[in-house]
């Protein structure tokens, strides 16, 4: 009889049906293509893209905040904290054996109601050891719907550590170009300052010699004086540049070294992709998608309640006030039961609970929803924005150069007296404004170029990650 009983939990557990609802992927309206088309783009959202800059210390910053950063040690640690829930949450599907063993000893009074027979020993002795099983039978899906939904926590968890991933590595390489692209401003800057420096002590020398007046000098001066205040501004970013980057690296603010010139780096290429294909590659939806099959999940455990709650327990052992009789017949005890436990009145809880499952899983879908038209739109602005920061820094480009044309102009005029200083000053001033906007749009480029990528996602977080496993330097 109990071995039928045993069997027919047995198959219940196995054959018994899971509340609540399947999860089933929403279906998403998907444009068919991108607003902005590259003919030369290419299949490069699954490579190492940092690598197409040719710059071997970035490739070495990269590295190196992969294995230091302290974000990225976080969202690790929280993965490992979600493997210990998900184990967790999946024991119950198993028996619980659990053992105990007691050694005591007692002595009972003798002026008592009920007087001591003399068989009893007192003081005396007491040893025991046993078994106990309990195993709650998962007619109704409960435990696997929790289970389900801690697998899908766990699997979000991950997610997000590639989220951290694909932030931390983009965030490096922006970081790294805007630091390039301040030192070129400073270079800029410092050699404009040498070049006006040089004229105002000529124009020191042709005012004392009475050739120009005080009007004329003074603009010079000025003109050096505002070269020379641009210095300390562009110093001051590169040192919080740097300190801002050696924090990602997992380091204490410091120095940071360089390799190639924001002239010299390669510009990377414009990869290629479906809309269709981001669902897949963006990892901040695959942790919403995640998010809302966990949701979606207790929406069964919550229903799960309205039904019996049925479990077998049972214990085995041997108890004995004499050690040496422990492990004998006699001493043997055992029991076994099949609790069955259900609700008849809870005043409204469990409604509550399914009505809470139902609401958060509602959201969880929203923000799925949500996440996906984000990521549309991050791809569209990446890629529109370096579009048109390509065109303007090819106007700019333009720009340079017909105002170096005038400021050659205006400085040979002046020497042959055709027009005052003020034309030259006018000139140069533009050209220098000019040449720190051309750097800086050309910054704004590269970072444009890596927003694309972090936009688009792919499979070179996986890259990413294989070089944190292999403690690639």
């Amino acid at each position: 009889m109990r071995k039928f009983i045993l069997c027919m939990l047995v198959l219940f557990s196995l054959w018994g049906c899971m509340v609540g609802p399947n999860y089933e992927r929403p279906s998403v309206d998907t444009p068919q293509s991108w607003r902005v088309t590259y003919k030369e783009a290419n299949e490069l959202v699954n490579t190492a893209w940092w690598e197409q800059f040719g710059d071997p210390v970035l490739n070495e910053l990269i590295s190196a905040s992969l294995s230091g950063n302290k974000d990225l040690k976080i969202a690790a640690a929280r993965v490992d904290e979600f493997v210990g829930r998900y184990i967790y949450e999946r024991a119950p599907l198993f028996p619980q054996i659990n053992a105990g063993s007691s050694i005591g000893r007692s002595r009972s009074t003798e002026r008592g109601a009920i007087p001591l027979p003399n068989t009893v020993t007192n003081p005396a002795n007491q040893f025991e050891t046993s078994l106990s099983v309990n195993w709650e039978i998962d007619f109704w899906g409960k435990l696997r719907r929790t289970t389900e939904a801690a697998r899908a926590d766990l699997l979000s968890t991950e997610e997000a550590r590639n989220v951290v991933i694909l932030s931390l590595v983009t965030s490096v390489a922006v970081a790294y170009v805007t630091l390039r692209d301040l030192d070129s401003q400073l270079d800029i800057a410092t050699n404009t300052a040498k070049t006006r420096e040089e004229s105002y002590k000529i124009f020191s020398l042709r005012f004392k010699a009475g050739y120009i007046s005080d009007l004329e000098l003074s603009q010079v001066k000025s003109q050096y004086e505002q070269a020379l205040a641009t210095i300390p501004l562009i110093e001051k970013s590169i040192a919080e540049q740097e300190n801002n980057l050696s924090v990602l690296l997992g380091r204490n603010p410091g120095p940071i070294p360089r390799g190639k010139g924001i002239d010299e780096l390669n510009m990377p290429a414009v990869p290629a992709e479906l809309p269709s294909d981001l669902l897949d590659r963006r990892p901040d939806i695959r942790q919403a998608e995640q998010e809302l099959i966990a949701a979606n999940a207790r929406i069964g455990v919550a229903k799960a309640q309205y039904f019996p709650s049925i479990s077998l327990t049972g214990a085995f052992g041997w108890s004995s006030i004499q050690l040496s009789n422990l492990f004998t017949g006699p001493a043997r005890m055992w029991n076994w039961a099949v609790p069955l436990a259900a609700p008849i009145f809870t005043g409204g809880a469990l409604a509550g609970q399914v009505m809470s499952a139902e609401a958060i899983q509602k959201q969880a879908l929203y923000q799925y929803q949500k996440s996906i038209q984000s990521a549309f739109r991050d791809v569209e602005d990446a890629l529109i924005d370096q579009k048109r920061s390509r065109e303007q820094l090819e106007a700019q480009a333009r720009q340079v150069e017909a105002l170096r044309t005038y400021a050659r102009v205006a400085r040979l005029r002046y020497d042959n007296g055709y027009t005052s200083y003020i034309e030259v000053l006018d000139a140069e001033r533009s050209l220098f404004d000019a040449e720190l906007s051309y750097t800086q749009t050309k910054g704004t480029l590269f970072q444009d170029l890596v927003n694309v990528y972090k936009a688009m996602g792919g499979g070179w977080i996986v890259q990413a990650d294989k070089m944190i496993a292999t403690g690639k330097k």
